[in-house]
């Protein structure tokens, strides 16, 4: 008998390391959150080099903000969609990107690189609430755009779900490089450090899954 949405969080609140890791997920959520508008502003504010990048000089800039974000957000939609019914999809996608992003400032902070020529700057009021300015442009070194959406597609199950959020990191990646948001280098960077993590989540949460999975038989 299939187990109701209620049944489901019911078994994983059960379970007290679930408890504690989606709170500590979710206390640095938070952190990073408020911590965005004050790291941005100050690597604004560097003076970085920049690439020579040979794809980048074949590619004519064009404005494509529009389809960069409607893949962003229709990925991220379809996210919460599946995760409010999987208790385990929430937990491994919370700490996966908590970990993602923290690697992700990190790397931004110790490589200092000044934006692509030609780069004509995205435009979304959702994210620019936390960044803490209109545009960012020194935020190159992973793409969070790509990890963003690549991190969708790992944590989602249904296969067409997979699909879709596949084409959409792909795209995605093409799209700012269409646009100079990034060097190439930084596009395709970003599965992989999106990947270690999520791989290295995986056994992070494994107890956890392992124990809904048990609560979910049948006795």
């Amino acid at each position: 008998m299939p187990q109701t949405l209620g049944s489901k969080w019911a078994k994983a609140w059960k379970i007290l390391s679930f408890r504690w890791k989606f709170g500590a997920g979710l206390v640095i959520l938070a952190s990073i959150l408020i911590s965005f508008p004050y790291f941005f502003n100050a690597i604004e504010a560097r003076n970085g080099f920049v690439f020579e990048d040979i794809v980048l000089r074949w590619i004519p800039a064009r404005n494509v903000s529009v389809a960069v974000f409607f893949l962003i957000w229709s990925s991220c939609l379809l996210l919460i969609i599946r995760i409010y019914r999987d208790p385990m999809m929430l937990l491994v996608t919370l700490w996966a990107y908590d970990v993602v992003t923290l690697v992700r400032m990190a790397s931004i902070g110790l490589i200092s690189l000044n934006p692509p020529a030609g780069l004509i700057p995205l435009s979304d009021p959702i994210t620019n609430q936390f960044y803490g300015q209109h545009y960012i442009t020194h935020d190159l070194f992973f793409s969070g755009h790509t990890t963003t959406v690549f991190l969708i597609f790992l944590c989602l199950k249904k296969k067409t779900d997979r699909i879709y959020t596949l084409f959409a990191s792909l795209t995605l990646a093409v799209l700012l490089l269409v646009q100079h948001v990034h060097y190439t280098i930084d596009v395709l960077a970003a599965p992989f450090f999106t990947y270690a993590v999520y791989r290295l989540t995986l056994i992070f949460t494994k107890s956890e899954n392992a124990l809904i999975f048990a609560a979910g038989q049948p006795v």
